[in-house]
């Protein structure tokens, strides 16, 4: 017998779940030493030193080095934020992931998509300079000038560097390795050799090193500090690398964040040894291998090398090693700069913020497939599109990279102190960490943002184009091409947030828009929506009166997310209210709803199933009938200070059928309190404890209560949506109620009118005299005649005034218009016209009919 060929499983399934750790990516394949690696490989020590270094003398002159070293500032201080949202949330999607949930969809778009821009200009660029250093290391200077073979080769290296992220992480982190070792070594042998030379046998151009070149105070003025700051501080741009590999790093919430904060202070050293040196030994003249000299400004290391090791036996060896580890820095930073944008659309696609294609993964290497693919085949795109235009424009799109890297990251440093800002009391470490040293660093990167898009890149004669604007005149080309790009990022912006948008309001539209104000109980809630596209779903709550001053209360949850989720949520709550008013037992309202689930699993119904609980708590006795389907037991909290979770049977989701729901009772003193609430709130480790211990302080308002428990359960934004009812229980006084029973005689008609006109006498309603013995009598004459057994009489004076009247029998009364010839069948009739509300209330001995009368106004 030959079986049936199973059908092919795809070779690139999509991300599992958006959530840290959830996706499917590589765990545990970096360690820490990898981690640094790859953050300190990204920001290309020995190309951004090569590349920067003659600006930075040319703008403060022998200050370079303390200005190196003070662009660290404000680098470290984002790396902390990295690192503090790092802990909490160790997405690889990073900013993108961290400011959804501090400030929403809209901005974590932004950030995402500036990471982006960044790394897509940068990895051009880079590719570029591979091509031309390639070039220069093997002699062919003739190539090295051609816009067409540079191009050639810089498609070469980012589709080769696409192709080592795209078969893993591991290879990855190993090439890294080996390389940063390399180039750290010709670094630091360089910045030793050099110095060496200065204090032994130095060239004409030689100083000894000074403390002044460490005083900021001695730039020559204010503008040129700033700008030297501004053309320093991105040599230090591409450490936060190590934190969007962190879900394929090992101890995933702490070794990124130590990644990140070792590279940037390792950056700090090599920068500020290699600037240190190479001023020592070649001065800042304007000639020669001055590092002012303008012939030289676009690369000071391959001069510099050159003089240093000499060009003859091993110094020449040197002086091209050195050239050599200038075209490796570009290469590794071509490769690690895909690994943030990758990783980052990865992300942004698990998370439904870009299309779920992008969200696949290789079922081997576990690596993103077609967000690893795709921004490298963008990159090769925006190189061959600049290039074929103008060389000018690719040159002043890399200065652009500025804005992009000053905007994410100061977006990062502000997310962090919002995220944080319920916990920043809570300790002197939590203020420092979590909110001063990110909310300095990213009011630097707004500053640094602001400055260069409006002053330094804005002039005309900056870089090497130029674009005239309406109304604002001729405007520098990096700030049109910087602010340019983040601008489609905004234009796009409404289009993928979309959805998410409308589920969020759509929600919100359709939980209640304040609970009603009731004797029975006092409540309070909070309803805090996921902060990611596909979080917002169907979580839902309610407060309901009910018959006879009691109240139902209800939290459910729609298992799925987005508009789907959120439209079930809303026919589901109208669901439970309509239920809710037929005076159905908790397990009988769950049996119903579950039927309703059952016949909407299909389009547009729930997907995944149904979770709920139901209670009915009646303030007359202080019997509470709770009944649930797979949903979380409700805390308890005594007004003696007791929490504990109540015991009841857990019920099966709504929709999967099995057996019946079954109900457990309570008996409530006055004043306790009760808690519902659905996963997203105590999803946390030891979120049910902490719920429990929050609750203990029960005397306090609930409002204060709700907002404890959100600081102290969630800190800052979730993955799921999060709902929490509390109500306090109350008791009515016993002159509030009158209850009688009658024998089941005609003569007991007179009687009951007898008790309820002098009851109502007492409660000063003397007015509603009248329509109450109407009422009683009509009620009280069927229950003798149509049931057999005692009939009880109760009166409670509440909001209105509950007139109930039970009986033995099970036959509900029907309303009906009686025709004019008929000699019964006016009598509810009667009585729906004299009340507000009325019903049938079935309990396990028979029924009760009740009335309610608004009570006459005062005065």
């Amino acid at each position: 017998m030959k079986s049936s060929p199973r059908p092919a499983e795809s070779a690139t399934p999509l991300a599992p779940g958006p959530g840290a750790g959830e996706k499917g990516l590589r765990s545990g394949a970096l360690g820490l030493f990898s981690s640094v690696a790859i953050g300190i490989s990204s920001t290309a020590p020995a190309y951004s030193l090569a590349a920067t270094l003659g600006v930075i003398v040319a703008g403060v002159g022998l200050q370079a080095p303390i200005i190196t070293m003070l662009a660290f500032v404000p680098m470290l201080l984002i790396a902390y934020a990295y690192r503090e949202l790092n802990a909490v949330d160790a997405d690889c999607g990073t900013t993108f992931t961290w400011a959804t949930r501090a400030f929403g969809p809209r901005a974590g778009w932004m950030g995402g998509w500036g990471l982006i821009v960044a790394d897509v200009i940068a990895m051009a660029n880079l590719a570029e300079i591979a091509g031309i250093y390639g070039f220069r290391l093997v002699g062919l200077e003739s190539l090295a000038t051609s816009r067409v073979w540079t191009t050639v080769a810089g498609v070469v290296w980012i589709a080769l560097m696409t192709a080592v992220c795209y078969v893993g992480i591991e290879v990855s982190g190993a090439m890294q390795r080996w390389v940063l070792c390399l180039e750290v070594a010709v670094l630091l042998l360089l910045a030793a050799t050099a110095l060496v030379k200065v204090y032994t046998d130095g060239p004409p151009t030689a100083m000894h090193v000074s403390a002044s070149w460490f005083n900021p105070l001695h730039v020559p003025s204010a503008q040129a500090l700033t700008t030297g700051v501004l053309a320093a501080v991105f040599i230090y741009w591409g450490w936060d690398t190590a934190l969007t590999v962190n879900e394929e790093t090992a101890d995933s919430r702490h070794t990124p964040g130590r990644a990140a904060v070792l590279s940037t202070v390792l950056l700090l050293v090599i920068y500020g040894l290699v600037a240190t040196s190479a001023q020592a030994f070649a001065g800042v003249g304007t000639t020669g291998i001055g590092l002012a000299n303008p012939d030289n400004s676009g690369d000071v290391l391959s001069g510099l090398g050159g003089a240093v090791f000499g060009t003859a036996g091993l110094g020449h060896a040197l002086t091209k090693l050195l050239i050599l580890m200038v075209l490796i820095s570009a290469v590794a930073s071509t490769q690690t700069t895909i690994l943030p944008s990758a990783r980052t659309v990865f992300s942004m696609a698990a998370h439904k913020a870009v299309p779920s294609g992008f969200a696949r993964l290789h079922r081997r290497f576990l690596t993103p497939t077609w967000s690893t693919v795709g921004m490298g085949l963008v990159s090769i795109a925006f190189l061959v599109l600049l290039t074929s235009v103008s060389h000018n424009v690719l040159a002043d799109s890399i200065g652009s990279v500025g804005l992009a890297i000053a905007f994410y990251y100061g977006l990062t440093g502000f997310a962090c102190v919002w995220y944080y800002r319920r916990v920043l009391t809570r300790s002197r470490r939590d203020l420092l960490f979590k909110g001063v040293l990110p909310g300095i660093g990213g009011l630097i990167m707004l500053f640094l943002f602001c400055y260069a898009a409006f002053h330094v890149y804005a002039a005309p004669g900056y870089g090497a184009t130029s674009v005239r604007l309406p109304l604002l005149g001729r405007v520098g080309g990096v700030t049109v091409l910087g602010l340019g790009a983040l601008l489609i990022g905004a234009a796009l912006m409404p289009v993928v947030t979309r959805e998410h948008t409308a589920a969020l309001r759509l929600q919100r539209s359709l939980l209640p828009h304040r609970l009603p104000t009731l004797s029975a109980v006092e409540s309070a809630s909070r309803y805090l929506p996921a902060d990611t596209r596909s979080g917002v779903g169907g979580d839902w709550y309610d407060v309901i009166p009910l018959s006879g001053s009691r109240v139902g209360l209800v939290v459910g949850e729609v298992l799925g997310h987005g508009l789907r989720a959120a439209a079930a949520m809303g026919r589901l709550r109208a669901g439970v209210r309509v239920l809710a008013r037929l005076d159905l037992d908790p397990e009988e309202l769950l049996a119903h709803l579950d039927d309703v689930v059952r016949e909407e699993d299909g389009p547009g119904g729930p997907r995944g199933g149904v979770t709920c609980l139901y209670a009915v708590y009646d303030p007359v006795d202080g019997r509470c009938s709770l009944a649930r389907a797979g949903h979380a037991p409700p805390v308890v909290a005594d007004p003696a200070g007791g929490v504990r979770y109540a015991e009841l049977p857990a019920g099966r989701p709504l929709g999967q059928g099995g057996p019946p729901f079954q109900r457990a009772e309570l008996d409530l003193p006055a004043g306790s309190l009760i808690a519902l609430y659905t996963d997203g709130l105590v999803e946390a480790v030891d979120g049910r404890r902490g719920l429990a211990e929050t609750l203990a302080g029960l005397r306090r308002p609930l409002e204060s209560l709700c907002d404890e428990a959100l600081a102290t359960l969630l800190p800052g934004p979730v993955d799921d949506d999060a709902v929490l009812l509390l109500v306090r229980t109350r008791r009515l006084d016993a002159g509030q109620v009158s209850d009688w029973e009658l024998a089941p005689d005609p003569a007991a008609v007179a009687q009951a009118r007898r008790m309820v006109t002098g009851r109502l006498d007492e409660w000063g309603l003397a007015e509603l005299a009248f329509t109450t013995e109407l009422i009683v009598s009509e009620l009280v004459t069927n229950a003798i005649r149509y049931a057999p057994g005692p009939v009880r009489v109760r009166l409670i004076r509440d909001r209105s005034l509950i007139c109930e009247v039970s009986d033995t029998g099970h036959t509900s009364p029907h309303l009906r218009q009686a025709a004019r010839d008929d000699e019964g069948g006016r009598g509810l009739y009667i009585i729906a016209q004299l009340t507000e509300r009325w019903g049938t209330r079935h309990t396990e001995d028979g029924k009760t009919i009740w009335t309610e009368q608004a009570l006459p106004a005062e005065g």
